[in-house]
C-alpha cells in the first residue's frame, strides 16, 4: 500500500516544524524535518573549518553526513540556521540529500521508533514541488517576515542566545531571498498546494486548519 505523505513548506519560522509534528503524533506518521538535514550538513562544514558556501566542502559533507548529528541541540542554534540556508543553494548538496528524504517517504517505518506507520509528514521547502510531488496533501505554510522574525527572536532568546529583533528580521528576510532565488529548487508552493497564513494564529488555531485539511483528503 502506498504510504500516505503530507508535504509541509514554506520559510523559516513560519511554523512548519511544530505544525509536523502534530500532524505526525495525530495521524500516527513518520515526520522528518528536512532542514534539519541542511542544519546537519551547514553544521559539519563550520565545526570542520570551513565555509557553507564552499561547494565541494559541503557537498562532501551531504555525502558523509551521520544521522547522529541530527540530534545535534546546535542544530537549532542561529549559526546553523544560517549555513543551512547556504549549503541548501549548492546543488551537489541537495543531491546528495534527496535519495535521503524520498526513502523516507516511501519508507517511513525504517526510519521511526519501530512501530508501524502509514505514511509520513515532512516539511521544508521542496518537499511538494521536488521531493515528494505525488503527496497526498500539499500545503504552503507562510507567515508576515515580521512575525517569524519575533516568533525566532523568542526561541533564541528561550534558549539564552543574544539576539536583536532588527537583525532576526534582516536574517530573515535574506534567507528568504536566497531560499526563493537559489537555481536548484527554489523554495515556492506546489501549483496544487493549499496556501495556511499563520500570521496571526496560535499552534491550536494552525492545527485545527492544516486537520481540516488532512481530513478532507482522507475522505476523498
Amino acid at each position: 500500500m502506498k504510504p500516505f505523505v503530507i508535504a509541509l513548506d514554506g520559510p523559516a519560522a513560519a511554523g512548519k516544524g511544530t505544525l509536523a509534528k502534530r500532524l505526525a503524533a495525530h495521524y500516527n506518521l513518520a515526520y522528518l524535518d528536512t532542514g534539519s538535514l541542511y542544519r546537519a550538513v551547514g553544521l559539519a562544514v563550520l565545526r570542520a573549518g570551513g565555509d557553507p558556501t564552499d561547494a565541494g566542502a559541503a557537498t562532501e559533507a551531504a555525502k558523509t553526513l551521520s544521522a547522529s548529528l541530527l540530534s545535534d541541540p546546535e542544530l537549532r542554534s542561529a549559526k546553523a540556521g544560517d549555513a543551512s540556508s547556504k549549503v541548501a543553494a549548492i546543488p551537489g548538496v541537495r543531491a546528495a540529500l534527496f535519495d535521503w528524504q524520498r526513502r523516507f517517504a516511501a519508507e517511513p517505518q525504517a526510519d521511526v521508533d519501530g512501530r508501524p506507520r502509514s505514511g509520513s509528514v515532512l516539511d521544508g521547502r521542496d518537499i511538494g514541488t521536488v521531493i515528494c510531488p505525488e503527496a497526498e496533501v500539499k500545503i504552503f505554510v507562510t507567515a508576515s517576515a515580521e512575525a517569524r522574525a519575533n516568533r525566532r527572536l523568542k526561541e533564541l532568546q528561550a534558549r539564552g542566545e543574544e539576539a536583536i529583533y532588527a537583525r532576526v528580521l534582516e536574517d530573515i528576510r535574506a534567507r528568504d531571498a536566497r531560499d526563493a532565488a537559489r537555481a536548484d529548487a527554489p523554495m515556492k508552493a506546489a501549483e496544487d498546494a493549499v496556501h495556511l497564513d499563520t500570521s496571526d494564529l496560535d499552534i491550536d488555531q494552525v492545527f485545527a486548519k492544516a486537520k481540516a485539511i488532512v481530513d478532507e483528503r482522507l475522505k476523498r
